[in-house]
């Protein structure tokens, strides 16, 4: 196997040029302006010290370049996996503890270790077992959940708990002793980086700047906010006045260091950590794919468990938490230009040089701007109205979405995202349970089968052309087995039935002794089965058993020829009919 098929630097590396060095400098710039703040406000959502934000933006990043198949993914923490994180340790450990900071360490360790097991065992397609619904009904449900809990550094309270049902009664009883100052600038920020977010483009581009440079200058409001905001604290004395601030921030990069290597913390971890994994894994390649297919270039989701699972990896040893691609950041970068991970890279080498001078300056950091600038970022991710647009699509599917939705918001993180993945398997069972089975007749004047009920066809008196639109496997052997009971009962004239299989890839050994057991019960009652338009892997497992041999019918390859073999006479008025 090459050493590029699991390296993809040594293909864009070979190819590097001042040009793209550029576009990928200038990214780059942009990006770290925009990730210091997120990373700040990420690391508070996770219960961690600000710094650890800072920490879990430079080794990651250089990790995923390495390993990560996508061009302008911007890894790093994300306000999903930062609110996995503290629903994970938060009843372990008081939040930003060095136990928690160590316990956080671990947990990125087992994701990496998890993220890169499944990339060896290429295992990605576990991650589609998080259907769409249950993925948005999840970060829709996170969203609500992470802006409400911010709300308490917003107001200058303490208020603490897991879901709606805990953060609600808590804030709503200590609402009187909310703090004056720290409201103020709480809503100050929050108006100011809504007012970024929308309008600061459009105005920059009426005072003559073009699209590009405009936007980019609108999403490094949350940068103009944390210094004003700085500069306020610190003339004023405010936090004299009671405004809660970031406070010291530790200077210089983490050493290497191990996470805490505890046997019994890890078991108990694992459940989160797989969670984590699963949904960062979705989270991150979802928007890789899309701006891949911008560009014209493919990814590759072994090279994505990879890239993730290092990145997460070099966060467990170097003071950071669990990461992934995010959304926002991503988009940003391939807007920028960025055209290699390079540009991830030298984010790294941003990130790493504002930790070595200025986290100093971070002291005065009111907690009140990073709530603002999680709660901003955060409602973006909200959209309930896709509830309404699957349940009008599939109201399964909806069920999924609304109990992934409600589960999260009331229960907990965890249990939200068990509920929705468990409801979704459970309704895909039901629904493969009881397949479609149609009754087809021919179309008049061609040798086409349509269904009965809607379309007007011709059928054979003595040939029962049944098509089957599921693959035949355990749960719905026995389904299917009474139907063609059901449906050879009522018609007495009936000497042969043909199972039309386009739609059929699978059939199992359940359904296989299923198979056998009509076989017999038709021969009591006069009837042959015979079998067509069976696709060649189907072909291939029925071969490897004896049913080919046994069964007394044939396999035909349309249901033109079935009928045209079996009742020609039928086959004949139809095409006259035409």
């Amino acid at each position: 196997m090459s050493l590029s098929r699991w390296l993809p630097c040594l293909d864009w590396g070979r190819h590097y040029n001042r040009a793209s060095a550029a576009q990928d400098g200038l990214a780059a710039l942009i990006v770290t302006l925009m990730l210091i703040p997120q990373s700040l406000a990420y690391a508070m959502l996770a219960g961690l010290p600000p710094v650890t934000g800072l920490y879990a933006s430079i080794l990651p990043l250089l990790a995923y370049a390495l390993f990560g198949s996508s061009r302008t993914l911007a890894v790093g923490p994300v306000a999903v996996v930062s609110l996995m994180t503290a629903a994970a340790l938060g009843p372990l450990f008081p939040a930003g503890s060095p136990e928690y900071v160590g316990a956080a360490m671990l947990l990125a360790l087992l994701s990496g270790l998890l993220l890169a097991g499944m990339a060896l065992l290429r295992l990605g397609f576990v991650a589609n077992f998080l259907s769409h619904p249950v993925v948005s009904g999840f970060i829709s449900a996170s969203g609500i959940l992470i802006a409400v809990g911010q709300l308490k550094h917003l107001l200058g309270i303490s208020a603490s708990g897991e879901n709606l049902q805990q953060l609600l009664p808590a804030l709503l009883h200590n609402l009187p002793a909310v703090h004056g100052p720290t409201l103020l600038i709480g809503v100050c920020s929050l108006l100011f980086l809504w007012w970024v977010r929308g309008q600061l483009s459009p105005l920059l581009m009426r005072l003559g700047l073009g699209a590009n440079l405009a936007g980019n200058l609108a999403k490094a409001g949350p940068v103009l906010a944390i210094i004003v905001s700085i500069l306020v604290v610190g003339l004023l004395q405010l936090e004299q006045a009671g405004v809660k601030v970031v406070g010291a921030v530790p200077q210089g990069l983490a050493g290497l260091t191990l996470p805490t290597l505890d046997y019994g913390l890890a078991l108990q971890l694992l459940p989160a950590a797989l969670l984590i994994s699963l949904v960062g894994f979705v989270e991150s390649v979802s928007v890789a794919q899309t701006l891949a297919a911008k560009r014209r270039q493919r990814i590759d989701p072994d090279n994505e468990l990879l890239g993730l699972g290092g990145a997460n990896l070099a966060a467990a040893f170097s003071g950071g938490f669990p990461v992934t691609g995010g959304f926002s950041r991503s988009v940003v970068n391939f807007d920028a230009g960025a055209q290699t991970p390079m540009a991830g890279v030298l984010t790294a080498g941003g990130i790493a040089l504002s930790v070595l001078l200025l986290t100093p300056l971070l002291h005065n950091l009111p907690q009140a701007v990073l709530a603002a600038t999680i709660i901003v970022a955060v409602l973006s991710l909200v959209d309930l109205k896709a509830l309404g647009r699957t349940w009008r699509y599939s109201r399964q599917d909806g069920a999924a979405h609304a109990a992934t939705l409600g589960g999260v918001l009331l229960l907990g993180v965890e249990t939200g995202i068990l509920m929705g993945v468990g409801l979704s398997l459970l309704l895909f069972l039901w629904r493969t349970s009881r397949p479609h089975v149609a009754v087809v007749g021919q179309l008049p004047g061609s040798e086409h089968f349509r269904n009965i009920e809607r379309f007007d066809v011709v059928q054979s008196p003595s040939v029962l052309s049944l098509r089957i639109d599921e693959s035949l496997y355990f749960p719905n052997a026995r389904f299917l087995e009474e139907r063609i009971g059901e449906l050879i009962a009522a018609r007495p004239l009936v000497r042969h039935l043909v199972l039309m299989c386009p739609g059929v890839n699978l059939i199992d050994a359940s359904a296989l002794e299923s198979l056998e057991a009509s076989v017999e019960r038709l021969h009591a009652a006069g009837v042959q089965l015979h079998l067509s338009e069976v696709k060649g892997p189907v072909m291939d497992q029925l071969r490897r058993s004896d049913f080919l041999e046994h069964f007394g019918g044939k396999v035909f390859i349309s249901q033109y020829q079935a009928l045209r073999t079996l009742d020609p006479l039928s086959t004949r008025r139809a095409l006259a009919l035409g």
